[in-house]
């Protein structure tokens, strides 16, 4: 047998323990192609097992792209009997099918198989946990660009020629077409309205941390660890309990919402921003349609880009690149976090594991192109912490201190009213690191964003407001 032609079948066995036994779930075959190596179908079944489908057999091949199928024709056939012999209901791909791929796999399966690759996974995943109208507006663009071009393939093979010729279009088509342009507006107004309420809390004198990273890198959990208050957290703004936001589980696309929440790192005043995790595997038109809630990472002026120190070396590399493909480019910093440095290892070999972990990191930003992932140059030296017993929190906090912007002044007014409402202005913000009253002199000491430093130090040399 050729490398290219390597091929597993296989139909999960009645008496295997790890049957799925729900049966609400959705019977379905997991399907996948790898150029190089045997495909590992690990991540795909826990994505269908969140999306709520029982996977009850797999089909995989090591070999090159076949046009039509993906999968070579002897392959999908082999798949077409699999998926027959089980009952299955859907066939779940680990990969992009095009359109035609997609239409052709459908036609050769049992009539009413649902074909479903990875990006459409993905955005069952996402509708599962939009939670807000930002997340709703998002979900949906990255459903209609999803759908088009298959939409476009269908009605090209039910009147047997290519749309794309006819001028006028299909009316279908224009309608998928027009309610883009309007999910694209709106999505417009909820990032200019997001920008606008980023520069109000600079305003009030806090720093914008936003967590990024794959999905279950432990994101969330060390979201919990940094902040202070629960009622403080604001999903897309909104207030609302932590509890309903985050669950200590932790799992993929729990919710497509930003979630922020107020922290004080470093002594200083921060909100923290959590955010969905990334997904391997999801075209660029699908991340795109994300936009609002990615904007919440390239514009913080800290971001924390969560990587799973327990992964094995290729599956952290894996990641990586897709997280830091999807960030692209940062205003600020960013510092990468090793997560779950407790589980790195076993046995009393954590500090190896943990060392091979950093390696792998290492070697995955080395071979990323600047030119093409700019977001590269922000990287500051990683950071393994362990959330579960707060180990490497104080170092994590100290390098975040040091990434924010930070202005200090000394400033001597006299003491009087307006002093004294200028004084409590930049203690309202955050930025008074120390008072010094002698005679009839105040002396004030400020450290914090440069804005607001700026704006206390003309309050305070003016006297106060009007002064």
């Amino acid at each position: 047998m050729s490398r290219d032609d390597a091929t597993t079948n296989e139909r999960d066995a009645s008496n295997d323990p790890d049957r799925p036994t729900d049966t609400d779930a959705t019977p379905a075959v997991v399907a996948a192609r790898t150029p190089d190596g045997p495909p590992d179908t690990t991540e795909i079944r826990e994505l269908a097992a969140a999306a709520g489908y029982a996977v009850v057999g797999e089909v995989t091949q090591r070999r090159r792209e076949d046009p039509t199928y993906d999968l070579g024709r002897g392959k999908a056939e082999d798949l077409m009997r699999l998926v027959a012999d089980a009952d299955a209901e859907a066939v779940i791909y680990d990969g992009s099918l095009s359109p035609g791929q997609t239409f052709s796999l459908g036609n050769l399966l049992p009539t009413g198989t649902a074909v479903i690759d990875r990006p459409r996974l993905a955005l069952e995943l996402f509708a599962d946990a939009a939670d807000s109208r930002a997340a709703d507006r998002q979900l949906e663009l990255a459903r209609l660009r999803y759908e088009l071009p298959r939409l476009r393939e269908s009605i090209a093979r039910d009147g047997g020629e290519d749309v794309r010729l006819r001028p006028e279009g299909d009316s279908r088509v224009l309608d998928v077409e027009k309610r883009i342009e309007s999910a694209e507006r709106a999505l417009d107004e909820i990032a200019d309205d997001r920008a606008a309420r980023r520069a109000e809390r600079r305003d009030a004198g806090f720093d914008l941390v936003a967590l990024a990273g794959y999905a279950n890198a432990g994101k969330s959990t060390l979201a919990r660890r940094l902040a202070d208050e629960v009622s403080d957290s604001e999903p897309d703004g909104e207030p609302a309990d932590l509890a309903a936001t985050l669950s200590v589980d932790d799992g993929p696309f729990e919710t497509l919402s930003t979630t922020t929440r107020r922290a004080t790192i470093g002594g200083r005043r921060t909100l923290v921003t959590d955010t969905v995790g990334f997904l391997d595997g999801l075209p660029h038109e699908a991340v795109r349609s994300f936009r609002t809630t990615i904007e919440a990472i390239r514009r913080a002026d800290c971001a924390l880009l969560v990587v799973d120190a327990s992964d094995d070396p290729a599956d952290l590399r894996r990641k990586l690149r897709a997280s830091l493909s999807a960030i692209e480019a940062t205003d600020g910093p960013v510092i990468p976090v090793l997560s779950k440095a407790d589980e790195a290892g076993a046995a009393g070999t954590e500090a190896d594991d943990l060392s091979a972990a950093t390696e792998a990191y290492e070697a995955a930003v080395a071979d990323l192109d600047p030119d093409e992932s700019p977001v590269v140059a922000s990287l500051r030296p990683p950071v393994p912490v362990s959330a579960r017993d707060d180990a490497g929190l104080d170092e994590l906090a100290a390098a975040v201190a040091d990434a924010l912007p930070t202005a200090t002044a000394t400033v001597e007014a006299p003491n009087g009213g307006d002093a004294q409402a200028a004084l409590s202005w930049a203690y309202d913000r955050g930025v008074v690191e120390g008072v010094d009253y002698e005679g009839d002199a105040v002396t004030v000491e400020l450290a914090g964003r440069p804005a607001v430093v700026d704006e206390a130090e003309r309050r305070l040399a003016r006297g106060g407001p009007g002064g």
